[in-house]
């Protein structure tokens, strides 16, 4: 079950930083957060009701639910949404994925899990391994402003679900489901984002176009709800710093479907990556050696 919810992940993660790139328009990025995870709670609270799962979060952590809305499902997205306006997509997956070292350095404070030596260097050579793989893309970017800034919102955004990934930790070690807890979740993050809308007299607006519902309908649905719900609930059978390995290969989907319909030619530097991003996935998921009692 794992191995499915793993893969699961990666397919559906891999192919929405293109659904993201054609949501960038004529709708304000706020709007079309909101619109994405109204829609997926929506589905969310019919398929718990359905199921006759559907309550309130237990008093004690309605707080993080909340926290975890915001994180997740609200100013991670604004600020990935707003990086690809002034960076490549590939450098802001780039910065994605550090959220595997994010992770398990907030493992380690919050939790007091050891940092491994499998999961650093797994970390590590994967990083290696993408970086190899998008270096002409990121030696065209000089040191400009608007840089610096996409770089910023890169990684504030990646901060951002590295918190909510250890916010679900937590309400799934106290009991909680990820099901439950993203339902509530997204719909705070809805709120929020309307409310701010609200406050800074952004109109409410919408794309009737082919293209936008296409991509607000697989965000929303696969991307979120299953997305979503898959990612956290490996998050809460290995680990935030083990789940976050898949981080690291959602750049590869992409870049797989690139090659497709964006023309993306392999080069001898990509195929190198390549490999060492799948010797790091080897190495995370790799159980330390039981010594022998003597």
């Amino acid at each position: 079950m794992t191995l499915v919810l793993y893969a699961l992940t990666v397919l559906i993660w891999g192919t929405t930083w293109i659904a993201l790139k054609l949501q960038l328009g004529s709708v304000p990025i706020p709007w079309s957060i909101a619109w994405r995870f109204a829609l997926a709670a929506v589905v969310l609270f019919a398929w718990l009701a359905a199921r006759g799962r559907l309550r309130l979060p237990r008093r004690e952590v309605r707080w993080l639910v909340a926290a975890q809305g915001l994180c997740l499902f609200c100013v991670n997205f604004i600020c990935f949404l707003n990086a690809s306006r002034t960076i490549a997509s590939g450098l802001v997956a780039v910065v994605f994925s550090t959220a595997t070292l994010w992770n398990a350095l907030g493992a380690r404070v919050v939790f007091k899990r050891p940092l491994t030596s499998t999961i650093i260097g797994g970390g590590a050579v994967g990083l290696a391994g993408l970086l190899l793989m998008f270096w002409p893309e990121l030696a065209r970017h000089g040191a400009s402003a608007g840089t610096v800034r996409g770089l910023a919102f890169a990684l504030g955004g990646t901060l951002c679900f590295s918190c909510g990934n250890l916010l679900s930790a937590r309400m799934q070690a106290l009991g909680e489901t990820p099901a439950l807890t993203n339902a509530w979740g997204m719909t705070v993050g809805t709120l929020v984002l309307v409310a701010g809308c609200a406050s800074f007299g952004i109109a409410p607006a919408f794309d009737w176009s082919t293209t936008y519902v296409g991509a607000w309908l697989y965000l929303a649905i696969p991307g979120s709800v299953i997305g979503f719900t898959a990612y956290l609930l490996l998050v809460g059978r290995l680990g935030p710093e083990r789940a976050a390995y898949c981080t690291v290969l959602f750049p590869l989907v992409a870049l797989a479907i690139s090659s497709v319909v964006e023309d993306y030619r392999w080069t001898a530097p990509a195929l190198a990556g390549l490999v060492l991003v799948m010797a790091g996935n080897v190495l995370v998921f790799r159980r330390p050696a039981v010594r022998a009692a003597t």
